[in-house]
């Protein structure tokens, strides 16, 4: 019996070495171009681009043909999804795991809404992940991961929300503030939903907020995923700040890809972990 995670692209992965796994792309659209969420995808030209361009952009999901695309002719199919509250892709998902569990008697497909994006979906791979091998049955793993949501938590800090306020995300006012004095903010995804909190002047203040939010919600050394928009710099310094309380705490660094990059921006950075039940 075969089994395969799928997620969209929103997870910052396009491949998961050595398991089946699957990522759907997402879609950034800008005018007459369409920039297509997979590992083609030049992610430092397109936010340049869009840095200048001038016009209405947004996003797009996985339709339900892509979705039945993606489970191949797996037998189980786990997958995760950006937060339902920003994107069509996890009904689409939902709509795509009936019909395949209709067309193919005996197959099953569970489609998990992260309320989330980014390196918390990235966590919920691989808890799905560890399950699988070990050995878990199609209903222990779909009770799980629901459990295990309730554990991981995200914060991010952003230097612009141009393209959060392109598509309704924030209120332009927040966004006018950050531009005109220069500021990072702070904020969480509380119910599937943006959440700005605090406003810090610069970037090492900014990672330090994260670190004293990430020990609020209950962070006592678990794992914890870091990607960043072309800013490195601040991820490690957040790494860092990190490791001076927890040494040997499982951290991973890495970029946003396509879909992340668009929303967070360049110079933005996103941490995920594990930390007490919400």
């Amino acid at each position: 019996m075969n089994t395969r995670i799928v997620s969209d692209s929103a997870c910052n992965l396009y491949e998961y070495p050595g398991v089946d796994f699957v990522s759907v792309p997402m879609k950034v659209n800008a005018g007459d171009k369409v920039y297509i969420d997979d590992s083609r995808l030049d992610v430092l030209n397109m936010m340049t681009e869009l840095s200048s361009f001038k016009g209405k952009s947004n996003t797009g999901h996985p339709s339900i043909r892509e979705w039945i695309k993606s489970f191949g002719d797996a037998d189980n199919v786990f997958g995760v999804t950006v937060t339902s509250k920003l994107s069509g892709s996890y009904n689409s998902a939902v709509f795509a795991a009936e019909e395949y569990m209709e067309e193919n008697p005996g197959r099953q497909a569970f489609i998990l809404d992260s309320l989330s994006t980014g390196p918390e979906m990235e966590l919920i791979i691989e808890k799905y992940n560890e399950m699988i091998q070990a050995g878990l049955s199609f209903a222990q793993i779909c009770s799980g991961i629901q459990q295990y949501l309730k554990t991981t938590h995200i914060w991010w800090s952003l230097t612009s929300l141009k393209n959060f306020v392109a598509n309704g995300r924030i209120n332009p006012a927040v966004a006018g503030v950050i531009k005109l004095l220069g500021i990072c903010i702070v904020g969480t995804t509380n119910v599937g939903e943006l959440q700005p909190v605090h406003r810090c002047n610069g970037s090492s203040k900014a990672m330090k907020q994260i670190l004293n939010s990430m020990l609020d919600d209950g962070f006592r050394g678990g794992k914890v995923r870091i990607r960043h928009s072309f800013n490195p710099e601040a991820a490690e310094e957040l790494a860092s700040l990190i490791r001076a309380t927890y040494p040997n705490c499982d951290i991973r660094i890495g970029l946003n890809t396509g879909l992340c990059g668009y929303y967070v921006e360049k110079g933005g950075v996103v941490a995920a972990f594990e930390g007490s039940e919400s």
